[in-house]
């Protein structure tokens, strides 16, 4: 049996990958969806023939730069929970969280040409951050400061419904606020004595 598992890329070629995602990220969400793929090439340094031969397509280039913020947030959960403690980490995550939405609202023309190609960008979007926002949860419960009862998709629809009630820059203080609020409602605290 053959092995189908593609070969890990050469450091060089990884760079060049790693730098094409982080422009075209940034590209889409501020540029807008015209912006040109020979645009991204140059920002990022390379030629035009190396972005194709990562991404063949313009959809194909925009479905990895979505997933791979996705990526980039869902598995800063274990690295925030190594650093801090749980709750803190989930804060931190959820801060991050707000500013991976605020991407995806700037890439949203290029996804929705993605998906109008019969791409599927968000299909397992949902199963990640349920997953990162989880092993969160589960942290803050063994260390006895978060509340061991929450759904963690309770929790990021909720961190989407705040994202979607404060969409602009000026409103991420009122964003914060609200995360706050959240975290203050996953707090495990002691039961009133009588």
């Amino acid at each position: 049996m053959a092995d189908t598992a593609p070969r890990p890329l050469r450091a060089d070629a990884q760079r060049n990958r790693d730098r094409l995602l982080a422009v075209a990220v940034r590209a889409f969400s501020e540029d807008g969806p015209d912006v040109t793929l020979d645009a991204i090439a140059k920002e990022a340094g390379v030629g035009i023939g190396t972005l194709y031969r990562h991404f063949p397509t313009r959809e194909a280039l925009v479905e990895a730069a979505y997933r791979n913020e996705l990526d980039r947030l869902c598995d800063s959960a274990r690295q925030l929970l190594a650093a801090a403690p749980a709750e803190e980490a989930l804060r931190t995550w959820m801060d991050n969280f707000v500013d991976y939405l605020a991407a995806k609202r700037g890439m949203g023309e290029a996804l929705k040409a993605v998906i109008a190609s019969g791409g599927n960008p968000f299909a397992h979007s949902r199963d990640r951050l349920t997953g990162a926002v989880g092993a969160l949860l589960d942290a803050g419960a063994a260390e006895g400061a978060l509340r061991g009862d929450v759904d963690a998709g309770d929790v990021v629809t909720a961190l989407s419904g705040i994202c979607l009630a404060t969409g602009t820059p000026e409103q991420r203080d009122q964003a914060g606020r609200l995360i706050d609020l959240l975290v203050a409602g996953l707090r495990r605290y002691p039961a009133p004595t009588a």
